[in-house]
C-alpha cells in the first residue's frame, strides 16, 4: 500500500480520555467490572465528530493490571467490547498487558501500540495524531511520529512532556484537532 492509500488516524487512549479513570492513591485505575465503565462527558459527540472528518479511530491503553494480577484479560475485553459498542466509531482497542518491568515494545512511552494500529489498519503516522491524559501517552505519539494532544490532569505529568495541543478533555481536543485538519494542513 502506497504513502497516498494510508489513512490519518486519531490514536485514544482510554482510561481518563474515553472513559472515567478512578483516584487510587497517586494515580487512577481502570474500571474493574462493566458497572463501573463511565464514558465520560463529550466522548460520544467528539468520536462521532471526529469520524465524520474521515479520520480512522483506534484505542490504545497500557492495562498493567493484567501482569500485576488485578484483573483478567476477560475483563479488559469485556470493557473493550462495551466501549466499542458504546463508540461505534473505534475500530478496535489496542492494549499492553504489560508491567513496566517487562520491557516490552508496546507499553507507552514506547509506540509499538501506535505501530500496530498502523500496520493493522493502513494509517499514515505522520497525519495522524494520538490524545492521552498521560506523559507517557504523549512520549508514544511523538515516538511515532504523531501530532499529540494532553488531556491535562492532576496525574498527566505535564512537565514530563512536550505535547503539541493540551485540552480539558476529549471534545476539546477533538475540535482543535478538527481547525487544524480544516486549516489545511492535511493532518488533525
Amino acid at each position: 500500500m502506497g504513502n497516498d492509500a494510508l489513512r490519518p488516524a486519531v490514536f485514544l487512549d482510554r482510561d481518563g480520555v474515553l472513559n472515567r479513570a478512578f483516584p487510587d492513591g497517586r494515580s487512577t485505575r481502570p474500571p474493574r467490572a462493566l458497572d463501573e465503565l463511565e464514558l465520560l462527558p463529550g466522548v460520544a459527540e467528539a468520536v462521532r465528530r471526529l469520524q465524520a472528518a474521515g479520520l480512522a479511530l483506534v484505542g490504545v491503553s497500557n492495562q498493567p493490571d493484567l501482569a500485576r494480577g488485578l484483573t483478567s484479560a476477560a475483563v479488559v475485553a469485556e470493557l473493550n467490547a462495551a466501549l466499542q459498542e458504546r463508540l461505534p466509531g473505534l475500530l478496535d482497542i489496542l492494549v499492553c498487558p504489560h508491567d513496566d518491568a517487562d520491557g516490552c515494545a508496546c507499553r507507552k512511552p514506547r509506540p509499538g501500540l501506535l505501530l500496530e494500529g498502523a500496520r493493522r489498519f493502513g494509517l499514515d503516522l505522520r497525519r495522524s495524531a494520538l490524545v492521552g491524559d498521560r506523559w507517557s501517552d504523549v512520549a508514544a505519539g511523538q515516538a511515532a511520529g504523531c501530532r499529540t494532544v494532553l488531556i491535562e490532569g492532576p496525574w498527566s505529568g505535564r512537565e514530563r512532556c512536550a505535547p503539541d495541543l493540551v485540552a480539558r478533555d476529549l471534545g476539546e481536543a477533538a475540535e482543535l484537532l478538527l481547525v487544524r485538519l480544516d486549516g489545511g494542513q492535511g493532518r488533525p
